[in-house]
Formats: structure tokens, sequence, C-alpha cells
């Protein structure tokens, strides 16, 4: 742990962590936001996708496993290939931090690749380029970034360490917020390339905050607190795979919003406002300020709950997580089956995003703050670049599922994400009551 003066009772590093992760997901958000749109509108169409240095080769990989693919289905497959080893990275960059690179070596170089795989998409050229600078980036940068988070807090400090979380997971909605809804209003006006190269230019504001707090960060997440009494690292392991297991039907329903999601806004809402055309990824703004905004409501909350031994274990924040989504799913298939062929109002995708943005609040936070406290130091990194997989796994799931949109009607596409909710919800009361007894995952002290 770093000795800092302490910040609303907070180590003063977790700012400078929170900061930078505000920066890197702006960056991240703002080009997410964009490129499924980028791609069915504009790279991937066959007058504009030979521009694409080492394109052919790659469609041919892609398609020798799933067959030929429409323009649609191509970029679903390709934004879902993307995010999904965004989140593979961290684990072979968490093991690399722990075993010889050091935990802020290993985020200063992420964010440097990072940097320049966002001013390369700038390019059509180097498009291929970029998402594999962006994918090693955040190998680096994001699994040690967050076992950074758990580390500043003494070991044992389970309530203070989860408040902490969802301090740096409110960071991150704010950089997404603030991301998507900058890069969306200038691809409006001023086009794709200089949308993506704001992009790149916060991402360097984010490896300038984090070196002006280097001080303040802990270099490596050091074995000896390691609690004397913790089970041994093989049962915690295969613990926390099953707690990811059983949590990962939210993140199922959250990824298709970043997806699928924008495409069936162009298709199916009405966004023009008289002169004014809303833009697509105004709407996954409102998905994080929802995010944003419930954040600290909920901290209060459950303070209060705390105060009264009441507050939601770990495995009924999952069960609530995933309700919230499937309702939110549940919500897209009514007004789609009620609409028809009509253009529908923009207030109910509004709707839909304030419950998904609502619902990683219970989500995400969680599963970091549980992964931390209860991982083996010497391992830390590693078993948080582990948590991540399960964003892997979603966001290439995702993109499989993205492929039948086209042969579906959106009732039934929304339908069928909101069973995989309402499943997941059912998974967690199902094993989260066994799960929660093991000593190894203990949410409280007893």
């Amino acid at each position: 742990m770093v000795n800092s003066k302490n910040i609303f009772g907070h180590p003063r590093g977790l700012f400078y962590l929170a900061f930078t992760e505000a920066w890197e997901r702006f960056s991240y958000y703002g080009m997410s936001a964009l490129l499924m749109l980028f791609m069915v509108n504009h790279l991937l169409l066959p007058a504009n996708s030979p521009n694409i240095a080492g394109f052919p080769a790659f469609r041919a990989a892609i398609e020798s496993l799933t067959g030929p693919l429409s323009t649609q289905a191509l970029a679903s497959r390709i934004f879902g290939l993307y995010g999904g080893l965004v989140y593979f990275t961290p684990v072979l960059g968490g093991l690399i931090a722990d075993r010889w690179l050091g935990h802020r070596n290993a985020v200063i170089l992420g964010a440097i690749l990072m940097s320049i795989g966002h001013l390369a998409m700038a390019f059509e050229q180097s498009f291929l380029l970029a998402l594999l600078c962006l994918v090693l980036g955040s190998g680096f940068l994001k699994g040690n970034i967050t076992a950074q988070v758990g580390a500043l807090y003494p070991p044992g400090d389970k309530l203070l360490s989860s408040k902490g979380f969802t301090i740096f997971s409110a960071s991150i909605q704010v950089g997404a917020f603030t991301g998507s809804f900058t890069c969306g209003l200038i691809a409006n006006y001023y086009g794709w390339h200089t949308a993506f190269s704001v992009a790149g230019v916060f991402m360097l504001c984010g490896l300038a905050t984090y070196l002006s707090g280097y001080k303040h960060l802990p270099a490596r997440i050091k074995p000896q607190q390691e609690q004397a009494n913790k089970q041994n690292h093989t049962t915690t392991l295969l613990l926390l795979v099953a707690v990811l297991m059983i949590s990962i039907f939210h993140t199922l329903c959250y990824f298709q919003s970043l997806n699928i999601f924008p495409i069936w806004l162009q298709q199916h809402v009405e966004l023009n406002i008289g002169s004014f055309k809303i833009p697509i990824p105004w709407f996954l703004s409102t998905e994080t300020l929802s995010s944003i905004t419930a954040a600290p409501l909920l901290l209060m909350l459950w303070r209060w709950q705390a105060k009264r031994n009441a507050e939601p274990t770990d495995f009924n924040k999952f069960t609530i997580a995933a309700t919230m989504a499937a309702c939110s799913y549940l919500l897209l298939a009514a007004v789609s089956y009620l609409h028809g062929d009509q253009k529908i109002h923009p207030i109910w995708p509004f709707f839909f995003t304030v419950g998904i943005g609502c619902s990683y609040v219970y989500n995400w936070p969680t599963v970091l703050a549980l992964v931390s406290r209860v991982a083996p130091a010497s391992l830390n990194s590693t078993l948080m670049g582990i948590a991540f997989l399960t964003l892997f796994v979603s966001s290439n799931v995702i993109g499989w599922l993205a492929g039948f949109y086209e042969k579906m009607s959106p009732t039934a596409f929304w339908l069928l994400h909101a069973g995989i909710g309402f499943f997941g919800a059912i998974t967690v009361l199902t094993f989260g009551p066994w799960l929660s007894r093991q000593p190894a995952l203990k949410s409280r002290d007893q």
C-alpha cells in the first residue's frame, strides 16, 4: 500500500487512477460509439474496404470460420472480436506486470500503445494496425490499473475498498459519457476521422495524468500483503471463476448496447427533431450518464442499509443487475412490436439506456471489488485480468448473436436478450447462496 495523504477518506492515488481511467474511457468509448456505424456506413463498403492494409486476408480468415458475411454481420464480428480481445489481453498484461514489468510501467506502456492506436484510427489504411495497438495497449493498462486500486487499501478493509471501486467505476462512466457525447457530435459535423483523432488526444491526456500521480501509485503489488488465513490459490481461483460465470449474463446484455443497438437506432428510431438530428452516440452517453447518476445514490443507499445490516450481498447485486438488464430489453421488444414498421420515438430507447446503465453499477464494481479483496496479492493483477475474461467472452458471444439480427425481427432479437438477462438472474439465485457461504468469498467480516 502506498502511504499518501487521504482525500475524502480515500488514498490520494485513487483519484489519479480514477482520472487516468476517465481519460482512457473517454477515448475508448468515444471511438467505440462510432465504430459500428463507421464500419457499416463507410469503411466496409466495397468502395472503401480495399483501402485498408491487409484487409482481404483478414476478412478471408474470419469468413473461413463463419462463411460469407454481410457488411453488418462482418462489422459485428469485427466489433465483437476487437471488444473481446481488448478484455482478453489484460490476462497476459497482468502476468507480465506481476512477474517482470511492474504495475506502473505496464500502465505507462499500455497508455502509449493505446494513444498510437487511437491516432492511427484517423487513417483508413491503418485501421487494422490501430485495432492491434488498442488491443495490446489495453492488455497492459486495464487489469493493472484496476489492480492498483485494490492495492491502495489495507488488506481486510472490505467496505472502504468496495466504495473505492465504485468511485473508480464512476470515473469510467464519466469518461464514457463525455467521450461518446463529444466524439458523436464531432463526427456529425466534422467527420469520422476528426472524431477518432480527438479520442487519441484524450488518451494522451490520460497518460499525462497517470505520470503526474506516479509517486502516489504502487509500483508492484507485493506478495507480503497476503493474509495468512487466505484459502489456497487453487480454491480461490476456482471460486472466483464460478462467481464470474454467474455474473457474465448481465455483461452479455450490456455489450449488445454497443454492437447492434446503434444499428437498430439508425434503422428504427426517429432521430430528427426539427432540423436537428440526434447523434446516435448520444444514446450511449445517456447510458453512461445513468451510471454516473446512479453511483452516488446507490452508495448512499448501501451505506444506509449497511447501518441496518440490510445492504444487499454481492450476489443479490448480481441478481438485481441481470433483472434490470432483462427488463430493459423487454422494453425494446415491446416498442418494436407495437410500432411495427413505424419509426419509434427516441424517448423509448432513452429509457432503455437508463435501465441498462443503472444495472451496470450493480454488477461490474461489485465484481472488481470482490476479485480484488479475495485474490492472493502475488496473483492480484493476473486474477483481475481473468475477471476481464468475462468481457472477452461476452463481446465475442454478442458478436456471434449479432449475426442473427438480419434474420430475426427486432422484437424477437430483443426478447432473446431479455431471456439471457432473466436466465442470469435465476442462475445467481440458484448458485449464489452456496457461493456466499464459502470462506474465501465472504462479503463481510463475520
